[in-house]
């Protein structure tokens, strides 16, 4: 297995050659991520109908959009279901939906700060989550890809309040609703995941899936997110730190976001030189619990690919300037205007490795 992907292998092209690629490039295309300002309004569909996510996020370290292709082996097989559109091949199944908010909910009533509200009413984003994953649930479970290995959330205005309950916490709500609703642990065995807010545009998530359930990492110098204290919601956010999918011979590590938190607590708030050295020092120590799980050194920070979410554009080199001491070098990153899922949180960086077992250590590229 050959997963080419964010960007680990696969190409980075601006929109406007993005099309214009050719036609080998993508014979084991699975999907792709565009990033722009207004992504979420670009009509054109990428090559061969693939899924493509389209998020309302503007790149801030080169011309202001950007693709991400990933690939897997093989000859894939595309479908779409309800508001799905996945492909998949033998091992692995990427999907995106987008799912835009209902107005018209008549029943949605006030949540208070427990989240029994007054009702049974649900807020339009909460609905939306349980949508979102109920069908992402249902498809894996029907095409026989039961375990998420990766997820991603964008949530338009994802510090905003409305209906008594930030837009986070609702989120998280509808997420685990649905969670519960397929009989899925919320707690432990969940997928690495994150959660930005774009611009704008509809509730937006892609997935990667496996056949085989992968290895959940934790961080021991923070409290595991699924085990937040109420103070920040109704609802724990359902996410690992990181997991490791085994595909074939490689193992391939995927970071969840990762910020400026210790335990349970944001560190060094107005601070983003000092945040986003915190975070690196987190994503460090996810890694050497990876290594000591496989009882090899075998990933560390140069080998990753970042993606780099910026709350503020004015503070962009002062991170990349931070983060590449922190790699030793240049690492491999993309930086994207983003809010964070904590008003008080500069930044939040993901990442992913692949360590391929035939060889010592390193990426294939």
């Amino acid at each position: 297995m050959q997963l080419k992907a964010y960007p680990l292998y696969g190409p980075k092209l601006s929109v406007a050659t993005f099309p214009e690629r050719p036609g080998r490039w993508e014979t084991n295309a699975l999907g792709t991520f565009l990033f722009s300002a207004d992504a979420a309004d670009k009509k054109t569909s990428a090559p061969c109908a693939i899924p493509c996510m389209r998020v309302a996020l503007q790149r801030l370290d080169g011309d202001g959009e950007i693709c991400e292709v990933w690939h897997g082996s093989g000859q894939p097989t595309q479908g779409r279901r309800g508001d799905l559109h996945y492909c998949h091949d033998d091992e692995v199944l990427f999907g995106v939906i987008a799912l835009r908010e209902r107005t018209d909910a008549s029943h949605t009533e006030q949540i208070s700060s427990t989240g029994a509200g007054t009702g049974t009413g649900k807020t339009p984003l909460q609905q939306a989550a349980e949508s979102a994953y109920r069908q992402i649930f249902s498809l894996l479970d029907t095409m026989g890809y039961p375990h998420p290995l990766r997820i991603w959330n964008y949530i338009a205005d994802i510090n905003g309040h409305s209906f008594g309950l930030e837009r986070y916490r609702q989120f998280n709500m509808g997420r685990q609703d649905a969670f519960l609703a397929h009989e899925r642990k919320v707690v432990g065995n969940v997928p690495a995941a994150c959660a930005l807010g774009s611009a704008h545009g509809p509730l937006t998530i892609a997935f990667l899936a496996g056949r085989t359930a992968p290895l959940k990492i934790e961080n021991p110098r923070q409290t595991s997110a699924y085990l937040y204290p109420q103070q920040y919601g109704p609802r724990s956010p359902t996410f690992s730190r990181a997991s490791l999918a085994q595909l074939g011979d490689d193992r391939i590590l995927f970071i969840s976001g990762t910020a400026s938190v210790v335990g349970h607590a944001t560190l060094h708030p107005g601070d983003v030189v000092a945040q986003t050295r915190e975070t690196m020092t987190n994503i460090r120590a996810v890694l050497a619990e990876t290594n000591r799980r496989i009882s090899q050194s075998g990933f560390d920070l140069p080998d990753l690919h970042y993606r780099v979410y910026v709350r503020h554009p004015a503070d962009l080199e002062q991170i990349r300037t931070e983060l590449t001491h922190c790699v030793g070098g240049t690492p491999r990153a993309i930086y994207l205007q983003a809010d964070v899922c904590r008003s008080d949180l500069l930044l939040e960086i993901e990442a992913a490795a692949v360590l391929t077992l035939t060889s010592a250590h390193g990426l294939r590229d």
